[in-house]
């Protein structure tokens, strides 16, 4: 009740500057008005041979008003006095200069005395209950000084001889009006408190409803999960930061467009999800794939949910949605993994089964080679057995590393090294075409791993070649080498050859799987383990036609 009392009694501190110009105009025009209308009623009495000594001595006192109201004016313009100070000035000024017309130009039946009526009740609205009572009071005291003179013959000093009225008469008159000023006083300081009041509950209810909309937009932005609000035509409405992030498009960008841009075509997914939600039935979950604003593939797990209005009714769709893309990405590296340990266990089995009678037929060839014409078709011939016979034990070379890797020998290694001896060799090596160029990113301060040097070489010259293979018309292959925090050292592979199809992508580290260089394709498989048996990790971003991003971290060593 406190607080609200200090509201009701402090009402004009909230007073817009506009209010006071339209006081200060409002007066003006009455006077104005009263002006005229008193200039012709003047000429009327005039020509019918009456004196209008009403008007003469107005005159005076309107111009007052006017002279203040200027006054007025020049003080809301140019001063920082404050509004409320400045709106009760201008009403105890209002108050005396009613009483001077009411002294100069009436007796006890003024009809100049119903402004205090209108002072009153313009003061409620302007100045509040408090201001209001005051007004009324000093109305009834100015009245009664007034009335007084009158009745004790001062009224002489207005400029005119008056008949002085009946004591009793002057009596019944000032109580009469003092009462009735009295009584609008505070039926206005009621209406202003009722006002007053009903300000402080609107401002109350407003306050609440925008800390329960800050709170609503704040719980909302610290959800994890992508949340985006849709009107019944599924233009977005609203994207919360998770969702920018899973995206990366910005709020402003996607309001108004169709949800479609970023789910494709979903009206059988809604059609369902709404009927569920009627039936009461549990919401179903969908996945799809979304390009982000950086044109990468990403894989969202999504739901959709009617949005309800306050009155029950059905106003839009609410689409959450999470990132499933890591998750689906560890699905696929433990499938990968339980299929490479299968293919290396059979790969263990058959490789000396296949190298020892390999061996005694390029044994063979030879001799019967050593016994031919060096220029005979059938030496030609054998010479392409050999050729062969030496291409399949590189493979079969290839499958037991792969398939039984050696012992690594982890040492602390400056990543930056081998990265720089990998370029250096590509540089002069026959491998670089025409029109094919290398840049390496290499920071200032040395990246420790502990790590096998050969085996990381290794690495780094397999995804070299496979980058400038996927890059036959030429193009840059660019190698980054940085921390990315949580103790991992990030060397990243990008270049901008033809790229690859999802499903190239999902296949890329099993061994004997397409492969863009032309070899046994047993070299990414052999990254793979290598990067593996590390303790790092190994990732692969890819579009048909927009170049390959490979991604390998590894634990940094912290001196």
């Amino acid at each position: 009740m406190g607080a609200e009392t200090g509201h009701i009694e402090n009402r004009a501190q909230g007073l817009p500057r506009r209010a006071l110009w339209w006081l200060i105009a409002g007066r003006v025009t009455v006077v104005g008005v009263l002006l005229g209308a008193s200039a012709v009623l003047g000429r009327v009495w005039l020509q019918n041979g009456a004196d209008h000594v009403s008007f003469r001595r107005a005159l005076p006192i309107a111009l007052a008003v006017l002279a203040l109201s200027f006054i007025y004016a020049l003080a809301l313009r140019f001063t920082s006095l404050p509004l409320a100070a400045q709106a009760g000035a201008q009403f105890l000024f209002d108050l005396f200069l009613v009483t001077w017309l009411v002294w100069t130009t009436g007796d006890i039946h003024s009809p100049y005395a119903a402004f205090y009526i209108v002072i009153i009740s313009v003061a409620s609205i302007y100045i509040g209950a408090r201001g209001a009572l005051l007004i009324a009071v000093g109305c009834a005291v100015c009245y009664t000084a007034a009335m007084l003179s009158l009745a004790m013959g001062w009224l002489v000093g207005g400029g005119r001889e008056v008949a002085t009225p009946p004591l009793a008469e002057v009596i019944w008159a000032i109580g009469f009006n003092d009462v009735g000023y009295l009584v609008v006083g505070l039926l206005a300081a009621r209406l202003a408190e009722r006002q007053t009041r009903s300000d402080v509950q609107l401002i109350e209810a407003t306050s609440a409803l925008a800390t329960l909309r800050a709170l609503h937009e704040r719980i909302i932005e610290s959800i994890r999960s992508g949340v985006i609000t849709t009107d019944l035509q599924r233009r977005i409405y609203t994207v919360n930061t998770a969702a920018e992030e899973m995206i990366g498009y910005r709020s402003g960008d996607l309001r108004g467009k169709d949800v479609s841009i970023l789910f494709g075509d979903i009206t059988k997914q809604i059609n369902d999800s709404m009927r569920s939600a009627v039936e009461g039935d549990a919401i179903p979950r969908y996945e799809a794939e979304c390009l982000t604003r950086e044109g990468f593939c990403v894989r969202l797990g999504y739901s959709v949910s009617p949005l309800y209005a306050e009155g029950g009714e059905t106003t839009g769709l609410v689409i959450t949605f999470q990132d499933l893309t890591d998750i689906r990405s560890m699905e696929e590296t433990s499938r990968r993994q339980e299929r490479l340990s299968a293919v290396g266990r059979v790969a263990a089995g058959i490789a000396h089964e296949i190298r020892n009678p390999l061996a005694a037929m390029r044994g063979s060839i030879q001799v019967l080679r050593a016994e031919m014409p060096a220029d005979s078709a059938q030496a030609e011939l054998m010479e392409i057995v050999l050729r062969e016979s030496d291409r399949l034990n590189r493979i079969i070379t290839d499958f037991l590393t792969y398939a039984r890797p050696g012992t690594v020998a982890l040492s602390e290694t400056d990543l930056r090294e081998p990265l720089r001896e990998t370029f250096t060799l590509l540089r002069h090596s026959p491998e670089i075409r025409d029109g094919q160029a290398l840049e390496e990113v290499l920071p200032d301060e040395p990246i420790y791993a502990l790590a096998d040097i050969a085996a990381i070489k290794q690495v780094f010259w397999n995804l070299a070649r496979n980058a400038l293979s996927a890059m036959p018309d030429g193009g840059t292959l660019r190698a980054e080498l940085r921390r990315a925090g949580g103790g991992r050292a990030r060397i990243t592979f990008t270049d901008t050859g033809r790229g690859m199809s999802p499903a190239q992508v999902e296949r890329l580290f099993e061994p004997f799987s397409s492969s863009t260089t032309g070899g046994t394709g047993l070299g990414l498989s052999i990254v793979y383990q290598i990067v593996r048996d590390h303790g790092g990790t190994i990732n692969v971003s890819s579009r048909e036609g927009h170049g390959t991003t490979i991604t390998v971290e590894l634990p940094e060593r912290q001196n």
